[in-house]
């Protein structure tokens, strides 16, 4: 029976690979032909594509939690005593289940955005279907042929080998589900721009139509991001959080060209500007996200997150990005002119501008994040050689870029569109511009020495500031108008203006995430200190006393567990407890480091190598303001959703003949 049900799997994928070529060729007829049926026929499969791949992702999960070890997948990454929640999360937990994972979320989307836009976009849904089908396929052929789930051994394995050990934590339920979702969620947008140029459609239609789609990518892929470093700051045990690490550097990018994406489309949405720069940066947006699958699961770079190190499904994934690069880019180079609209930046100070300024910056930041990863890989391939790239050259040039970007977040949104001018500018954010400074000096009076800390703490003020002083006026404008108390008088202006103030709230999240940044930057203590018994190690405002080391044992692992009693300098105590841990199947020690959060800081410790006599080496860490970075991301989240109540307007460009 088990195996039946893996069959089952299988099966159901296959006939969604056939499906997905069925689509595209259907979508393609509708369109030479001008016959709804086959449309109608295409629209169905993509809706069958998901059920049945939901299915064959079902097979995977499910022989996991029976402990079914004829199945290969299940036998290399679980074991008899892998606990249920890392049996429910470990399909993503390597290769081959995480590429269904990835599919799985593309075709629920597709099917999604078949069923919300069929009617409200008839001409562009041959080209939507057509575009997400073609993904379908090249998964599925990757899946299928060289990245099988659903492969089994006779006789079944007596155990399997259990799932990697850094894996088994929580994090693993949260962190790659949520960064898929941001990936793949790009693709929609991704489709309608496909569209627009194939139908030289230059408005504002398509922006509008995937605004919520855009903002659901974003949101989840810096969710992905954000969860992912704080899982590598509390699993990995080196005290920080984010490392430039080649394949976290593989989900900035689509970040950085994502966020451009994200407020370049306002310029589309107002003005009808930046028509084909905008489709440029959804298709660059898309390619990253593809670009980072090629990266984590080909094993071309070296990496804690890295799943495989096959040349073949390398060079398969490498094949299909250039494809979707070549057509899509190709497509924009024919048919870009056509989207060209009469509208054009007029002045150099105008909130276009801005945001023009705001895009390059982003663009600039993805350039720099995309040498300095792939140029080790380079220099490796042409010369033997290997070289790294490392953070102290990503914190130099990234440096000044992210400044900029803080300081057009404050300019930005209060600069009216169409013209100002530099006197109506100084007048306005005068007072901001002083308290920066004023800031700036306090810091530096306070232990803020280096310049790049004084100059974020200063542009944190001048941003605040800014935006503050903005909602102040708008309130008391309100209120002389309308005569309503000022809670009413603000509440009333951000139900009326959703994506303007869920805009400010994501703004102010930022500033917290970025306090939180520049704290357990340029703040952080750091001591590593062999210890016996009784020895004392103060760092931050806590004393730490060693008191013993003790063996425990997990449901499928051992450690060796210290104790520390930590006393801060209100009298308040407590203790932490780092340990090592050891899984016997794979014989791998992990690192776990005991953490003690509050807002001021987070004291980290973490266990090293024991001398004999209970004595210990350990680091010890104090993290000021580091929990400021998860409380910005949680303030993001509610503006941003704050932002997606606000109900897109209806442009009715499309005639719904067009379907019938």
């Amino acid at each position: 029976m088990n195996g039946s049900l893996i069959e089952i799997g299988l099966g159901a994928t296959s006939i969604a690979l056939v499906l997905s070529v069925a689509a595209v060729v259907l979508s393609f007829l509708s369109l030479q032909r001008g016959a709804p049926a086959f449309l109608h026929s295409a629209r169905h499969a993509m809706i069958l594509n998901a059920l049945l791949i939901t299915l064959g992702c079902f097979t995977i999960v499910w022989s996991f939690v029976i402990k079914d070890f004829s199945v290969l997948y299940v036998a290399q990454n679980s074991n008899s005593q892998l606990p249920l929640l890392y049996r429910l999360t470990a399909l993503w937990g390597a290769h081959e289940g995480s590429l269904m994972l990835w599919l799985w979320f593309l075709a629920s989307f597709t099917a999604i955005a078949v069923l919300v836009h069929w009617k409200s976009h008839p001409l562009s849904m041959p080209y939507v279907i057509m575009t997400l089908a073609g993904l379908q396929f090249g998964f599925l052929v990757f899946i299928l042929f060289l990245s099988n789930p659903f492969i089994e051994v006779h006789p079944a394995m007596p155990d399997g080998r259990d799932l990697n050990p850094l894996l088994q934590d929580p994090g693993l339920a949260f962190h790659p589900p949520t960064l898929y979702m941001g990936y793949v969620a790009f693709s929609v947008p991704f489709a309608f721009a496909i569209a627009a140029l194939a139908r030289g459609q230059s408005g504002r239609e398509w922006v509008v139509t995937t605004r919520r789609w855009t903002l659901f990518a974003w949101v989840a892929l810096t969710s992905g991001i954000l969860l992912g470093g704080y899982w590598a700051y509390y699993e990995l045990g080196w005290g920080g959080y984010w490392a430039w690490d080649p394949v976290e550097n593989a989900s900035l990018m689509p970040w950085l060209t994502g966020t451009a994406f994200l407020h370049s489309i306002m310029a589309q949405d107002q003005r009808n500007l930046f028509q084909t720069w905008n489709v440029f940066l959804i298709i660059t947006t898309f390619g990253l996200s593809l670009l980072g699958t090629f990266l984590v699961r080909s094993g071309v770079l070296t990496s804690v997150h890295s799943f495989a190190a096959d040349p073949g499904r390398g060079a398969y994934i490498l094949g299909f990005l250039i494809v979707v690069s070549v057509i899509s880019y190709g497509l924009l180079i024919w048919r870009g002119n056509r989207l060209v609209g009469p509208h054009k930046v007029s002045n150099l100070v105008s909130r276009e501008s801005a945001l023009l300024y705001n895009n390059l910056m982003f663009v600039a930041a993805a350039v720099i994040v995309l040498t300095g990863t792939l140029y080790p890989l380079a220099i490796e391939i042409l010369t033997g050689e290997r070289v790294s790239v490392a953070a102290p050259y990503f914190n130099k040039v990234m440096a000044p870029l992210m400044l900029g970007i803080v300081l057009l977040m404050g300019l930005g949104p209060l600069i009216p569109w169409r013209k100002s001018n530099f006197a109506k500018l100084r007048k306005q954010f005068a007072l901001p511009a002083g308290l920066a400074v004023a800031i700036a000096i306090i810091a530096y009076f306070l232990g803020a020495t280096d310049i790049i800390a004084m100059l974020a703490i200063g542009l944190i003020g001048f941003v605040f500031a800014a935006t503050m002083m903005d909602i102040i006026a708008a309130v008391k404008a309100n209120m002389r108008v309308t005569e309503r108390s000022w809670s009413r008088s603000l509440s009333s202006l951000a139900m009326n203006n959703q994506r303007r103030y869920g805009g400010f709230i994501v703004h102010l999240g930022t500033l917290v995430l970025i306090i939180g940044v520049v704290g357990s930057a340029f703040f952080k203590e750091e001591a590593t200190v062999t210890l016996k018994p009784g020895d004392q190690v103060i760092s931050g405002p806590y004393v730490l006393t060693y008191k013993a080391i003790t063996p425990q044992k997990g449901p499928n692992y051992t450690e060796r567990m210290a104790f520390f009693e930590w006393k801060k300098d209100d009298g308040t105590t407590g203790t932490l407890t780092p340990s090592k841990r050891h899984y016997p199947v794979t014989s791998t020690v992990t690192t776990e480091a005991s953490i003690l959060s509050t807002m001021l800081g987070d004291l980290y410790v973490v266990l090293g190598n024991e001398h004999g006599k209970e004595e210990v080496t350990t680091r010890v860490f104090w993290n000021p303001l580091v929990n400021w970075i998860w409380i910005g991301w949680l303030i993001v989240l509610l503006g941003v959703f704050f932002a997606m109540t606000k109900k897109a307007p209806k442009i009715v460009t499309q005639p719904k003949e067009a379907l019938a």
